[in-house]
């Protein structure tokens, strides 16, 4: 199967269908930004704060719905700060759940392979007594940082795609 983009970073990249979403939609004041450096490299950074119940920032991609047939992984080109992230996905982006990866950076570029089979369903933190993800449609991606403790963060993301 030949990969399929979801997104490739570069100087003329839009970035009008990324979104933040941080915890003040629960009432929490953690910050985060996401933006194009110099490089033309998709960087999310900001400061996750435990004040007022909050606990992490997140940033989405929607897009047209993708069917993927055949796909095994997702490969991701990133340069993280040595901290966990999440790698989220939704089957529909009015779905309340999404399919969650757990994945430890470094501070060196790397490719972060993640098995489509192994995205588990999850709720607000919550893992759901649903199946895994099934790989066969795909509308939103998120990258979510909520380490349980106050710290200031930086990834930065080169190209996403699907094998």
């Amino acid at each position: 199967m030949n990969a399929i983009k979801i997104f490739d970073f570069n100087l003329n990249s839009d970035l009008s269908k990324w979104k933040v979403v941080n915890d003040a939609v629960m009432g929490g004041i953690s910050e985060s930004k996401f933006y194009l450096n110099t490089n033309g490299i998709g960087t999310f950074e900001g400061k996750v704060s435990l004040e007022n119940n909050g606990g992490f920032c997140a940033v989405k991609y929607v897009f047209a719905p993708l069917i993927l047939k055949d796909a095994t992984h997702f490969c991701i080109r990133l340069k993280g700060d040595g901290k966990q992230y999440q790698f989220r996905v939704k089957t529909h982006r009015t779905d309340s759940h999404s399919y969650v990866f757990p994945f430890q950076t470094t501070t060196d570029w790397q490719t972060i392979e993640i098995p489509i089979t192994e995205l588990y369903p999850a709720f607000r933190g919550q893992k759901l007594n649903l199946p895994n993800y099934d790989g066969s449609h795909l509308e939103e991606i998120t990258f979510l940082i909520g380490n349980k403790k106050e710290e200031t963060f930086r990834l930065l993301i080169d190209n996403i795609e699907v094998k």
